[in-house]
C-alpha cells in the first residue's frame, strides 16, 4: 500500500514520501498562482479551483489568500463562499455542502500527529475526513479538527474549536465547541440580537 493510500484510508502514513511531496508541491504552486491573481480576475480564479478541487458547484467564491495541502480531496457544493485566509489541510476528504459561508481565518484540519512522541518523531501522521452539511455559517477564526461532521443549518460561533460532531439546526460555540441552543422561530424574526428583519 502506498503512503497516499494509507493517508486516504485513515492509517498512519509518512507525508514525506515522493508521491505525496510531489502532489503537495503541485498544490502549493497552484495556490501561489491563485493568490497572486488580480482581484478582478474572477474567472481565472474559478478555473484554478475547478481544476484543483475534487468537485465544485457552479457558483462559488474563495477570497485570496487561500491555502490547502492537495486540493483534490476538497468537494464543495453550490454557493460556497470563503472569506480571507482560509486553510484546508485536505489529507483526507473534505466535503462541504450547499450554501456554506466561511468567515475570515477558518481552518479545517483533517491531518493530525500521534500523541506518543516516539511515533510522532518517526514522521508518521494520520488523517480523517471532515464533513459540513448544507446552509452552514462558520464564524471567524473557527478551527475544525479531524473526523468531525457538522449537520445542516448550523451556525458555528467565532473562535470555536470544533473537536466533536455538531448536530443539525443549532448554534454551537466555544473551545471546545458545544451546542448552546437550537435554531428557532425567533431567528426568523431577528437578524441580530433584537433587531427585526
Amino acid at each position: 500500500m502506498t503512503e497516499k493510500e494509507k493517508m486516504l484510508n485513515g492509517e498512519l502514513y509518512e507525508a514525506c514520501g515522493e508521491e505525496l511531496v510531489s502532489e503537495h508541491q503541485h498544490a502549493k504552486e497552484v495556490m501561489f498562482d491563485y493568490n497572486n491573481l488580480r482581484p478582478k480576475e474572477i474567472e481565472k480564479k474559478s478555473e484554478i479551483i475547478r481544476n484543483l478541487f475534487g468537485n465544485t458547484g457552479d457558483k462559488f467564491f474563495i477570497e485570496a489568500p487561500f491555502r490547502c495541502d492537495y486540493g483534490r480531496n476538497i468537494y464543495i457544493g453550490e454557493n460556497f463562499y470563503s472569506n480571507y485566509n482560509c486553510t484546508i489541510l485536505d489529507c483526507a476528504k473534505v466535503t462541504i455542502g450547499d450554501n456554506v459561508l466561511f468567515a475570515p481565518n477558518v481552518s479545517l484540519f483533517t491531518a493530525g500527529h500521534p500523541i506518543d512522541f516516539e511515533c510522532r518523531n518517526k514522521g508518521l501522521e494520520y488523517a480523517f475526513p471532515i464533513k459540513i452539511g448544507n446552509n452552514v455559517w462558520v464564524g471567524g477564526g473557527v478551527i475544525i479538527n479531524p473526523d468531525v461532521t457538522i449537520g445542516d443549518n448550523v451556525v458555528i460561533g467565532s473562535g470555536s474549536v470544533v473537536t466533536k460532531d455538531i448536530p443539525s439546526n443549532c448554534i454551537a460555540v466555544g473551545n471546545p465547541c458545544k451546542v448552546i441552543r437550537e435554531i428557532n422561530e425567533d431567528d426568523k424574526k431577528y437578524y441580530f440580537k433584537k433587531l427585526e428583519v
